[in-house]
């Protein structure tokens, strides 16, 4: 597989009021630069989450390319790969990058947002 790296438990900031307190901001997030961080981060733990509750075994998986093309979030499970981008605003449109969706053609994509998150988080 072309996958470039399992997700490295030890990499993933799962407690965001730890984050917050390492980089002393708590202020709310109408006055934060890094919503998009804390957005991914959330989505990302709440995945886990709901892997491990459901008990769903899956390889996670994030991509990133030498030119800086990534993706969030994969699994692979089932025989097949789910890929997952984290965008805080609604209005922001995603897609898998060329080179991925040529590599697995077969990806389901899901741009996760405020307005669906429950989605994939609870289902």
């Amino acid at each position: 597989m072309f996958l470039n790296y399992d997700f490295p438990p030890d990499r993933i900031g799962t407690d965001d009021s730890v984050r917050n307190a390492i980089i002393n901001n708590f202020n709310s997030l109408d006055l934060r630069n890094d919503k998009g961080a804390l957005w991914e981060n959330f989505i990302i733990s709440e995945r886990m989450k709901y892997l491990s509750y459901n008990r769903i075994h899956s390889n996670v998986y994030f991509w990133r390319t030498t030119t800086g093309k990534e993706l969030d979030w994969l699994e692979e499970r089932e025989g097949k790969l789910f890929a997952f981008e984290a965008k805080w605003n609604p209005e922001r449109r995603a897609k898998l990058p060329l080179g991925f969706e040529e590599a697995y053609p077969e990806t389901e994509f899901r741009v996760v947002n405020r307005e669906n998150y429950l989605d994939v988080i609870t289902k």
